[in-house]
């Protein structure tokens, strides 16, 4: 692992934004073509889509985890800051570049199957049951990605988080969007993957009472996670706290 502070903060920005804008652009992308390829068929539609974005959200973890973490997420970054992984100033920062590469990604997959670069979703999704699984999905995310870095096996995380996204896809009836970040970017295609504009704020707020539910099983379980425990969400990453610094108060 790279020693902290030894990569600035913009090039941690810049992988969050092209991170976010790959897994937005996977998700989307996706989604569109699995209508086109399996227009009578919705649950063939959702099993590509579902397929895609597991192995997709593998190797785009991969290729930026090094550089910022391959957070992604707003939520993983803020409960990471709350554990001492990342400073709030850096967690704060990332939030912007994480809304903007989702929409961005959503926009360029929009124009890679010839769609209105920008096209607001008409799917209306926010119901009770939908909200409930973006409870249970992003606690879940939230969990699986703390527990292995409490634990000692932040290297097999890429292919978790892929493998636990996949599966929620469909043991969710939300089909688990667990961020608010793609939440955003996704009211900007109607496709199969989109979202209505007027989901999004009680998707984000199912998502955000979902980190906190994570945030508190992870305390229960892993009371002993450390701020250089935390420093390796979603991988080891350069930057965060110093291995000896104190948890927070």
């Amino acid at each position: 692992m790279a020693a902290s502070g030894t990569i600035a903060l913009w090039r941690r920005l810049v992988a969050e934004y092209l991170g976010s804008l790959l897994l937005a652009a996977t998700v989307v992308g996706s989604g569109i073509a699995a209508q086109s390829l399996s227009p009578s068929d919705v649950g063939l539609q959702l099993f590509e889509n579902a397929a895609a974005t597991a192995t997709g959200l593998f190797a785009i973890i991969l290729m930026f985890g090094a550089v910022s973490g391959a957070h992604l997420n707003p939520v993983i970054s803020f409960v990471d800051a709350a554990l001492g992984g990342i400073s709030w100033r850096h967690a704060t920062a990332y939030l912007p570049a994480q809304v903007a590469g989702c929409i961005s990604g959503a926009v360029l997959a929009n124009l890679m199957f010839s769609i209105n670069p920008v096209s607001l979703s008409t799917h209306h999704r926010s119901t009770g049951p939908h909200l409930v699984s973006e409870v249970v999905a992003t606690a879940g995310l939230v969990l699986i990605i703390f527990a292995l870095a409490r634990t000692g096996r932040g290297s097999i995380t890429p292919a978790a988080v892929g493998a636990y996204i996949g599966a929620a896809y469909f043991f969710t009836s939300s089909t688990s969007f667990a961020n608010p970040a793609i939440a955003i970017g996704r009211m900007f295609s109607n496709s199969f993957a989109g979202i209505a504009p007027s989901s999004v704020p009680p998707f984000i707020g199912a998502e955000l009472v979902g980190g906190l539910v994570g945030f508190a099983v992870i305390a229960v379980l892993y009371p002993g996670l450390t701020p250089a425990e935390a420093k390796d969400v979603v991988v080891p990453h350069p930057g965060g706290t110093q291995p000896n610094s104190p948890p927070p108060a």
